[in-house]
């Protein structure tokens, strides 16, 4: 098994989930290979997960936007500067506000070694990172897999998997997290790789005819 997904590893792991299988070489087939794209481990990126949660990339996008006007540099210190009702001023709810500045005190006071999380396992690292308020297995799971390359995390609970494999499977009934979990696993040591050709392939479907573009994870 390999430590970090990369555009040179990618393609033996495509492979290999496509002889696992037959629906990931359809996917392969039409949609070609998914897009590999990762953001920067740290305290920006898991802030962006939060902001992300439970809302439209639109939105998520709408609020980020705002949030940069607002704060300026993305750095721990720099955002404590800015109580819950500052921030939710720039479109955060109230909760998200608190989970923002509670990463960010976090961080500040050296309470959370982001650095380390290099040094775990996949279960110890998502149990590192679900110990700070606002970040849930999703969370953690997203943030290995794009800002870690970690080949074999599965964010089952993404709504945007369970339609993409709807999607692939042609299912009448989109798939629960607990039901995308147990069928992940025939797709290790590679479901992050599986997860982004999912994301990619769903993208692929809702293009409007005769879109030249591709897809994104």
């Amino acid at each position: 098994m390999i430590d970090r997904i990369t555009e040179e590893t990618l393609p033996g792991a495509v492979s290999r989930l496509a002889q696992l299988d037959e629906h990931f070489a359809r996917a392969v087939a039409e949609a070609g290979m998914p897009p590999l794209r990762y953001r920067p481990p740290g305290f920006e990126t898991l802030l962006r997960i939060i902001v992300a949660q439970q809302v439209s990339l639109a939105s998520a996008a709408a609020i980020w936007a705002r949030l940069e006007a607002l704060v300026g540099s993305l750095e721990p210190q720099q955002l404590l500067q800015y109580d819950e009702e500052a921030l939710c001023g720039a479109g955060l709810s109230r909760q998200k506000a608190r989970y923002a500045r509670s990463l960010a005190g976090l961080l500040a006071e050296g309470e959370l070694d982001l650095a380390s999380i290099d040094e775990l396992d996949d279960e110890a690292a998502i149990a590192c990172l679900t110990r700070v308020r606002g970040l849930g297995r999703w969370s953690a799971e997203c943030y290995l897999l794009f800002s870690h390359g970690r080949p074999d995390v599965f964010p089952a609970e993404d709504v945007g998997l369970m339609l993409g494999l709807q999607s692939l499977r042609q299912l009448e009934v989109r798939p629960t997290g607990k039901e995308l979990r147990q069928m992940a696993e025939s797709w290790a040591p590679y479901r992050a790789v599986a997860a982004r050709l999912l994301w990619h392939y769903r993208r692929f479907t809702m293009q409007p005819p005769g879109s030249s573009g591709s897809g994104v994870a």
